[in-house]
């Protein structure tokens, strides 16, 4: 049925033009005759008149505007609708000027083709024009504010009054350059800047502002989104042309903005041929295959199809999952799951010397600080010794290359969890040192949205269950990365690393914990829920760190890496210790000050 409608339209606006043609030619010969056409030039323009009819018709549906269909008044369309109406008028001139059948004044065919084409184009303006304020008027119930009078805001602004079923009626647009504040779109003015946003909105009663600038930083969105809070606006968001395969933005592309958007990471730019170099064809293995970080690597580690790729967790419900979102079924039968515990050192030398993996990364860990400085005992056995076995057992096997996933609290580390970190970041070096044939990387990092006890989730909870959110104080801030950004990092960092050194990813802007908790509520829609200040925890930092004081910084060869030497520790003499003796004994290892204020 749409195809019909459409071939009626290009039928309807084939007939338009020959009128207009007939129409041009006739006020042209009237113009240059002075308004009395003797016989001979009337019987000439009848026939002209034929022959570009036939013209416009032949050309325009082989090649011209109704050979397909068109949006009505676009560049394609006019750029068509010229080259035909053109050429048809320079055949009628040729023919004008050498056969005598054909008489007419010479100026007639180019006054005629300038006044026919002007015609078309009015045409084709008004019935636009009509049909967009007869859009407007019937769009939808959301009265929407375009942040962003680029290229992005103006195809959806245009998208959005063209479209009467979108739900979303664009009311006016916002542009922090003072060129753009006279600039209409499809009827849409452009009606000052960000700090005209909660005025605007109360003016047009607006209840939507919709971010249309997928390059504004993260300050930008975080500014924009606090002030359409002020103005009790829900938000939405444009996602990056490259998220829309080159199709023109509407209203099903737009999304609810998220606490990614306030972060304001960019993509990623790989180097694919060198990891696909250190991935494709070689046995993979990844401890913690089950946790956040550790399930996100194999997913993106399959994708450079590996020869084999090994999952080791002793969390089957994890591996369920990480096997779930690679292959499609938890059936939990194939030999790439493997059911193992880094603290057993028997079990793991077995699955090494089975696996005999090419390629290792080592993201097994325990990881919220509050309850390792409670429990410092259960850091030692898996953060430090565990990460002691896995490494003596890729030794053994002959692993090429040991990629360890370190944390920013091993720099200058202040917790038991920092600590046990940076012993791991010293083990990881030693064992570089002691095996000239193999690579030993630590990639250290800060935070990242959206994993198992995150702060993103705790708010989440927290605002869901009505309050309050709290956070240990109004200045704590933190780095934050996503994870799928944080692995392909890890990746890269493992491809470029020479061994022995930690790689630092960059970690951007610090955010302020506050700051986000605040605009999490904004974005639940809900009013009456308060942030409680708890008081930092034992072993917090108010900031976090990514290198410590005495770590020399060099370049790593990528512009999101860097690198710093660590010194080696030896493994020999790592043992378990009684629980009261934990702490000492990271003071010991560390060859630094003391873990925290603590006794």
């Amino acid at each position: 049925m749409s195809y019909r409608r459409a071939l009626a339209t290009r039928l309807r606006w084939t007939a338009v033009d020959v009128v207009l043609w007939a129409a041009a030619l006739t006020l042209a010969a009237s113009l240059r005759l002075d308004f009395a056409i003797p016989y001979e030039f009337a019987r000439g323009l009848l026939i002209g008149t034929v022959l570009v009819a036939v013209l416009q018709v032949a050309i325009g549906w082989l090649t011209g505007p109704y050979a397909v269909s068109h949006e009505l008044g676009s560049f394609e369309e006019a750029g068509e609708l010229g080259r035909t109406t053109v050429l048809s008028g320079i055949v009628l001139g040729i023919c004008v000027a050498v056969i005598d059948l054909i008489q007419l004044p010479r100026s007639v065919p180019v006054s005629g083709t300038v006044l026919a084409l002007t015609a078309m184009f009015a045409a084709r303006f008004l019935v636009r024009a009509r049909s967009t304020r007869r859009t407007r008027s019937t769009a939808g119930d959301r009265r929407a504010i375009v942040f962003g009078a680029g290229a992005g805001g103006r195809l959806l602004v245009r998208s959005l009054v063209r479209d009467p079923g979108s739900g979303i009626q664009a009311v006016a647009l916002l542009d922090d350059d003072p060129a753009k504040r006279r600039l209409a779109i499809s009827g849409v003015r452009v009606r000052g800047g960000r700090s005209d946003l909660v005025s605007v909105a109360s003016r047009l009663a607006a209840d939507t502002l919709v971010i249309a600038t997928p390059s504004a930083s993260a300050e930008v969105v975080r500014e924009v989104s606090a002030l359409a809070a002020e103005a009790n606006l829900s938000v939405l968001v444009l996602p990056p042309v490259r998220e829309l395969f080159g199709q023109r933005p509407s209203a099903s592309d737009l999304r609810d903005l998220d606490v990614a958007d306030l972060l304001g990471r960019q993509p990623v730019d790989l180097d694919m041929a060198l990891i696909s170099e250190q991935l494709s064809g070689r046995r993979v293995l990844v401890t913690g295959a089950g946790g956040s970080i550790g399930s996100e690597l194999c997913r993106q580690i399959s994708r450079f199809f590996p020869g084999q790729l090994f999952m080791l967790d002793r969390d089957e419900s994890g591996l369920h999952a990480t096997q779930m979102s690679i292959e499609g079924h938890g059936l939990l039968d194939t030999d790439s799951l493997v059911l193992c515990d880094i603290r057993d050192v028997e079990a793991l030398r077995e699955v090494f010397e089975r696996t005999k993996p090419d390629v290792v990364f080592h993201a097994a860990a325990l990881k919220h600080l509050t309850l390792l400085e409670r429990h410092p005992e259960e850091a030692l056995k898996t953060n430090v010794l565990g990460t002691a076995n896995v490494i003596d057992a890729a030794r053994r096997s002959g692993v090429e290359t040991f990629v360890n996933i370190s944390t920013d609290k091993a720099a200058n580390p202040s917790c038991v969890l920092g600590w046990s970190k940076r012993i791991a970041e010293r083990l990881t070096a030693a064992a570089d040192a002691h095996e000239p044939g193999a690579r030993y990387i630590s990639v250290r990092f800060g935070n990242v949205l959206g994993s198992r006890g995150s702060v993103v989730l705790s708010f989440t909870e927290q605002i869901r269950r009505g309050g309050p959110v709290t956070v240990t104080h109004p200045d704590v801030e933190r780095y934050f990365m996503l994870i799928p950004e944080a692995c392909q990092l890890v990746l890269q960092a493992g491809s470029i690393g020479t061994g022995g050194e930690v790689m630092v990813l960059d970690m951007g802007t610090p955010v302020k914990i506050t700051e986000m908790a605040r605009t999490m509520i904004g974005l639940s829609g809900r009013r009456d829920v308060e942030i409680v200040f708890t008081g930092l925890r034992p072993g917090e930092k108010l900031s976090e760190e990514l290198f410590s004081p005495a770590e020399e910084v060099h370049d790593a060869g990528h512009p999101l890496i860097t690198a710093v030497q660590v010194p080696g520790l030896d493994p020999e003499g790592l043992h378990t210790p009684a629980p009261d003796e934990v702490r000492s004994w990271l003071v010991a290892y560390s060859g630094t000050g003391p873990v925290s204020s603590r006794p």
